[in-house]
């Protein structure tokens, strides 16, 4: 049995960020060609179709920074946790 005692923050931190950017960039793709097709359907193109397009730079950024401070947040926390806890066990096996 192994035990995870503490997560780097920093780390954390950027790797969460990096994910929640690129499900921003998947929500932003959504929300812009979702309303682009809506207001193409219903014949009302107009400047919201052209901020529904600022959404594919916008939101991976504001997701990402969310990300980064989540993951900052989860990993200070999970470490104040499993110093008084003990952390996580976990049971590995090596091949070979």
């Amino acid at each position: 049995m192994a035990r995870l005692k503490r997560i780097g923050v920093l780390f954390s931190a950027i790797l969460v960020g990096i994910m929640m950017c690129f499900m921003g960039l998947i929500a932003g793709i959504l929300y812009a060609f979702g309303g682009f097709f809506l207001e193409l359907f219903t014949g009302t193109l107009n400047e919201g179709t052209v901020l529904a397009f600022v959404a594919l730079i916008g939101m991976p950024v504001i997701f990402g920074l969310f990300g980064l401070v989540a993951g900052a947040v989860g990993a200070v926390l999970y470490n104040l946790t499993a110093r008084r806890f003990g952390g996580i066990e976990a049971d590995f096996e090596q091949e070979g």
